[in-house]
């Protein structure tokens, strides 16, 4: 029974119809009453559930997205993988199943992208990657947690904006893009690593500056 529902599973029940709604309606009540309707849920409940408006019903879309993408490439299939393959079908998988609702995305971005917006557009960018690299097996905990979302974070941006107007078969020519792309990851990752063995035990300015003004005897 929908009157059961609580507010945050109402904005789960009906993000993906939003969204489906949004690519001719747009980001707006209409596109949110329509899918109230389809899903059989008071309008006037629907519009207490994304009470913020579009940047609500984007954010719940983005959620369902991600779950979307987890079910997608599931642990037992992600075991199987090296770290590069692990991130590279997750984004894919979010791609594929965004393809659908491309000019719902197109829009969803262009409110993302109002400097209003910008705090709240950092933390979905940073929540979708965070779930990237945590369902990938990250557990890094130090600056490594961070430089890494940072860096895929500018990765799935910039192949999202492939994505938009990809008009291969298949998604070629992003999944080409997105291949090169984390291959640069990869590449840095590798080179951190080697960097910070070989000065693991090397000069280290902070002990250097430490004994300048403390010098033992």
């Amino acid at each position: 029974m929908t009157q059961d529902l609580t507010l945050d599973e109402i904005r789960a029940k009906l993000a993906p119809g939003i969204a489906a709604n949004a690519a001719f309606d747009g980001w707006g009540d209409a596109a949110r009453d329509m899918a109230a309707d389809g899903a059989g849920v008071d309008k006037d409940v629907a519009a207490l559930a994304f009470k913020h408006g579009p940047v609500d019903m984007i954010d719940a879309w983005f959620a369902h997205i991600d779950g979307v993408m987890l079910a997608a490439v599931p642990p037992e299939r992600l075991a199987l993988m090296k770290v590069r393959e692990k991130i590279t079908a997750l984004i894919e998988a979010r791609l594929d199943a965004t393809s659908a609702d491309r000019e719902s995305l197109r829009r969803a971005l262009a409110i993302l992208a109002l400097p209003k917006n910008l705090a709240k557009t950092t933390r979905l960018g940073w929540r979708t990657v965070d779930t990237v690299w945590h369902a990938a097996g990250d557990v890094a905990t130090d600056y490594n947690h961070y430089t890494k979302r940072t860096i895929l974070l500018g990765v799935y941006a910039s192949t999202v904006t492939v994505f938009l107007d990809d008009e291969s078969e298949g998604l070629a020519d992003t999944r080409a893009f997105l291949a090169r792309r984390i291959d640069g990851i990869m590449r840095f990752e590798k080179a951190k690593a080697g960097f910070l063995k070989r000065t693991e035990h090397g000069f280290s300015l902070s002990r250097f500056v430490g004994r300048l003004r403390y010098p033992t005897a």
